[in-house]
C-alpha cells in the first residue's frame, strides 16, 4: 500500500512541477498554427485525449490541474497546521476558559458540513470565481478553515497529556519559562501524528476543491485549469455520448485521492505497533518460523514448531524436573 500510493503521489507531484513542460498546450490555448481546436474532438493524433465543449485539449487541461490541486493543497494543509496546532498548543497547556471557548468554537466549526462551509467562504472571499491567485487563496483559505479543527482538536488532547508528564514537571521546577516547555518539550512530542493527518487531509483537499469546481464556485477556466470545473462542463457531454471530456478528470481526482489516502493509511499502520502488518509465516516440513503474535515482539516457535508451542501450553510443567 505504501510503496503503491508513493507512486501514485509521486507521479502527481512530478505532474505538477514539470507542468509547463509534460503538456502540450497551455490550459486556455484555444488555436495553435493550425488554426483552432475545434469543440469536443474526439481523441486523436492531434489531441490525445480530446478536446472538451469550450475547445480546449483535454491532456493539457488534466496536467495544469495538478499544478493547481498541488498549490492549493501546499497552502491550505500549512495555513491548517500553524492555525490549528498553535491554538492547540495554547488551549491545552493553559487551559482555562481560553480553553473552553476555543473547544466550543471547534466543535461547532467541526459540526459543519465541510463542503457547505467552504462554499460560504468562497463566497465571502472571492465571490465564487477568481484569478488563478485569488481563486488558490480563495480555496485554500476556505479549506483552512474546514481543517483548523481538526489539528486543534489533536495537538490539544496531545498536549493535555503530555503537560501532566514527569519531565515536563521537572522543567518546570527548574525554572524553564512557559513558552520554553511548551515548544521544546510540549510540542516536539505532541506533532508526532501531523504527517497522518497532513496526508488525510491533503487527499480530502482535493476534493473539496473539485467539489467548489464542479458546484460553480472554483476558478475560472482562462485563469486556470480545475478538474471540479471541468467535470462540471463536462455533465452535458456524457448524456449525448462524448466521455473523454469527463472521464479523464474524473480519473485524475480518483488517482490522486487514491494514492495519497494509501500513504496516509500506510503511514497510520506504520505507527501504531498494532496494526503493523505481520511477519510472512514460512512453513516448510511443518516447522513454522517466526511470528509476529505480540505488538513489537516476535514469537519464534522453535523447532518443535507450532506442536511443540501447544504441547507446552497444554503441559507447562513437563521438562521443569529436568531443570536445575
Amino acid at each position: 500500500m505504501l510503496l503503491a500510493g508513493l507512486v501514485i503521489t509521486a507521479v502527481f507531484v512530478l505532474t505538477a512541477i514539470f507542468a509547463p513542460v509534460i503538456a502540450p498546450f497551455g490550459f486556455s490555448q484555444l488555436r495553435d498554427a493550425d488554426g483552432a481546436f475545434g469543440a469536443q474532438q474526439p481523441p486523436g493524433e492531434a489531441h490525445l485525449l480530446g478536446t472538451t465543449a469550450g475547445g480546449y485539449d483535454v491532456l493539457s487541461r488534466v496536467i495544469w490541474g495538478a499544478q493547481t490541486a498541488l498549490f492549493v493543497i501546499i497552502v491550505a494543509v500549512i495555513l491548517s497546521i500553524f492555525a490549528g496546532v498553535l491554538l492547540g498548543l495554547f488551549s491545552g497547556y493553559f487551559g482555562g476558559w481560553l480553553d473552553r471557548i476555543l473547544v466550543v468554537v471547534s466543535d461547532a466549526v467541526y459540526a459543519f458540513p465541510s463542503l457547505l462551509l467552504a462554499i460560504v467562504m468562497s463566497i465571502v472571499i472571492s465571490g465564487g470565481k477568481s484569478n488563478l491567485i485569488g481563486g488558490i487563496l480563495a480555496a485554500a483559505i476556505s479549506i483552512t478553515v474546514v481543517f483548523i479543527p481538526q489539528y486543534f482538536r489533536v495537538i490539544r488532547a496531545e498536549t493535555v497529556r503530555i503537560k501532566a508528564e514527569a519531565y515536563v514537571e521537572s522543567a518546570r521546577v527548574l525554572g524553564a519559562s512557559n513558552g520554553r516547555i511548551m515548544f521544546r518539550h510540549v510540542l516536539r512530542n505532541a506533532t508526532r501524528t501531523l504527517p497522518l493527518i497532513f496526508t488525510l487531509n491533503s487527499s480530502e483537499a482535493i476534493l473539496t476543491l473539485a467539489g467548489l469546481g464542479f458546484l460553480g464556485f472554483g476558478i475560472e477556466p482562462t485563469a486556470a485549469s480545475e478538474w471540479g470545473f471541468d467535470l462540471n462542463k463536462a455533465v452535458s457531454d456524457v448524456t449525448s455520448g462524448i466521455w473523454w471530456t469527463s472521464l479523464f478528470p474524473g480519473l485524475a481526482i480518483v488517482l490522486v485521492v487514491l494514492g495519497i489516502t494509501l500513504v496516509g493509511e500506510s503511514l497510520n499502520d506504520l505507527a501504531d505497533p498494532r496494526l503493523r502488518g505481520r511477519r510472512a509465516v514460512a512453513q516448510a516440513a511443518g516447522v513454522v518460523a517466526e511470528t509476529s503474535v505480540v505488538p513489537g515482539g516476535v514469537l519464534t516457535a522453535g523447532p518443535g514448531g507450532l506442536d511443540g508451542l501447544e504441547d507446552q501450553a497444554t503441559h507447562p510443567s513437563d521438562g521443569l524436573e529436568d531443570r536445575p
